[in-house]
């Protein structure tokens, strides 16, 4: 039946029922189109053809019995997003994450499985306890006290399917599952493909704090709070910032802020922030501090401060895309269309002429 999927990918377009019967210049009405969502009819496949067209989907994904639904989403500082959007979100990411699984299933052996840590390290009741579950995550998968690379590689490779998608500007991501009858569920972090590197990365790292955190008598504000406490001290260790900035400053430069920047890659606010989080700075320097910050405007969603990143694009889908068109087992169209890109640009991602 197609009625999930129909109904999915209308709202990963943001169309209502009466927008789709337009779309489709009227060959059937809205209510009928909402007879088919809800499985009470069955579109015939001329219907069925100009639904697939109108909602950029392959008439096969529409007849497709595979069965995924999203849980568990909660996106970040989106107070003023409404139900629609945040629908059109949720199907867009469920239709990339099935098709991330079908390549996954067409290269036997591709697939990451989540291991979610477990352990008391990982259970909060206090917004300082973040620090210890950091330290004991970079224990744990082995990363050291240098600062990570890249954010959305070590998670892909952890088994966090990463999607980046375009979301409004006060949207920074969320975290969910997709779950599959009989099989593992699968871990997601959206990012905001509109935003910079170091504010994805702080992103990937405080909605990894939700999906390992386990937390007890905490307010969702200070469950907020401590997530973003574990996402400093995961992208900032706390040895590593010790030994370049300090164990105690009365002052520091922004200049010097701005080549450490370049060694963690975030933003001057969170370095300062992370400075006051160690004791380095007091709170009379930490203000001063905070105070030049925002007279640049580096604590805004627009800031133009020193050394911008570029963003932190999810690469691994690709690969297996690629890969799977060498070897032969999807054709290039398919594999245009399941990266939602031409066919031209395909072939110069092929050669390497594109990234």
């Amino acid at each position: 039946m197609i009625g999930n999927r129909l109904k999915r990918a209308r709202e990963a377009l943001g169309l209502s029922l009466r927008e789709l019967e337009a779309a489709i210049q009227g060959q059937v009405s809205a209510q009928a189109i909402g007879k088919y969502e809800r499985n009470e009819m069955m579109p015939s496949s001329t219907i069925l053809l100009a639904l697939a067209k109108a909602l950029k989907v392959l008439p096969e994904y529409l007849l497709s019995e595979r069965e995924i639904k999203l849980t568990g989403v909660d996106f970040r500082k989106a107070p003023h997003a409404g139900v629609k959007e945040e629908r059109a979100v949720e199907a867009s990411v469920l239709g990339q994450v099935e098709h991330y699984l079908e390549l996954e299933e067409l290269l036997p052996g591709t697939d990451q499985p989540w291991d979610a840590p477990t352990g008391e390290d990982f259970a909060i009741n206090r917004i300082e306890d973040a620090e210890q579950a950091a330290n004991a995550l970079r224990r744990l998968w082995n990363l050291g006290n240098d600062p990570i690379p890249s954010m959305a590689e070590l998670l892909e490779d952890k088994g966090v399917k990463v999607i980046a998608l375009d979301l409004p500007e006060n949207v920074s991501g969320s975290k969910a599952f997709v779950c599959r009858p009989d099989q593992e569920d699968v871990p997601v972090i959206v990012i905001n493909r509109k935003h910079n590197g170091e504010r994805q990365r702080f992103t990937l790292a405080h909605e990894l704090a939700h999906l390992i955190l386990r937390f007890s008598g905490l307010s969702d504000a200070e469950q907020e709070k401590a997530a973003d406490r574990f996402a400093g001290a995961f992208l900032m260790d706390k040895d590593m910032v010790l030994r370049l900035v300090g164990s105690h400053r009365t002052a520091i430069f922004i200049g010097e802020l701005a080549e450490l920047k370049n060694i963690f890659k975030v933003s001057i606010a969170s370095l300062v922030v992370r400075c006051a989080q160690l004791g380095i700075l007091s709170k009379a320097a930490y203000g001063r501090l905070w105070t030049q910050i925002k007279d640049l405007g580096w604590n805004s969603q627009s800031s133009s401060e020193p050394h911008r990143f570029p963003a932190e694009v999810p690469q691994r889908m690709e690969r297996l895309c690629l890969r799977a068109v060498a070897e032969g087992v999807i054709s290039e169209a398919r594999a245009a269309e399941l990266l939602n890109i031409s066919i031209r640009e395909l072939d110069r991602r092929l050669l390497g002429q594109s990234v």
